[in-house]
């Protein structure tokens, strides 16, 4: 389950943040955990279970093969700024952003510049943790958010952000197409995404 720590009040300087960023970088070295700041706050998410990696590298591998408009390309392990805080960032699994990426020396991409986020969902999370996830993807305007959830063999497209929220979700089962609408208009085949097993299923209480 995430983890929330409080922020110090105070600006943070621009453009490399503030003391926040420096403690969330250095929770990450010292424990392995994936850290984002979110709303001032450090929220840490435990490393991903091998099913987890195996969800993420099959999408990637989907939407690398289904052929994604010329300049954008899927990446894992890049962060998305916020606009609300100058510290306030995300890092989803896989994001879909243009390949100029690979050039520049930024850690923190423009939500902008994200044409999809997916998110897999770990075995601990919560409900809320998952809407409040929805949420910040939506305050940055990402335009589609996928979210998997292999604790249930599920998936849901979220779209049209707006006022800080999206305004559409369709939902659906693995074994289902997802389809991703324009620009991206590519589908993902979900058959063979693994689900946790019981052991997992039962820690989440």
């Amino acid at each position: 389950m995430a983890e929330k720590l409080d922020a110090g009040a105070g600006p943070h300087p621009r453009p490399k943040g503030g003391r926040l960023r420096e403690v969330a970088e250095r929770i990450e070295e010292l424990t392995g955990l994936r850290a984002q700041i979110v709303g001032g706050k450090i929220v840490m998410s435990p490393t991903p279970r091998g099913k987890h990696a195996g969800v993420i590298r099959r999408l990637r591998r989907q939407l690398e093969a289904a052929g994604l408009p010329e300049g954008l390309d899927a990446y894992e392990v890049s962060s998305i700024a916020l606009p609300d805080d100058p510290d306030d960032y995300v890092t989803p699994d896989l994001v879909v952003l243009p390949t100029e990426w690979e050039e520049d020396d930024n850690w923190l991409a423009d939500p902008q510049d994200a044409a999809l986020a997916v998110e897999v969902v770990s075995a601990t999370e919560r409900a809320r943790e998952i809407r409040d996830k929805a949420d910040w993807y939506a305050v940055g305007r990402v335009p589609l958010l996928l979210v998997i959830d292999p604790r249930n063999g599920t998936w849901a497209l979220h779209s049209r952000p707006d006022n800080g929220a999206y305004q559409e979700l369709t939902p659906g089962k693995f074994g289902e197409v997802v389809r991703i609408p324009g620009p991206l208009d590519v589908e993902i085949d979900t058959d063979d995404l693994p689900m946790y097993g019981e052991a997992d299923r039962q820690s989440r209480g």
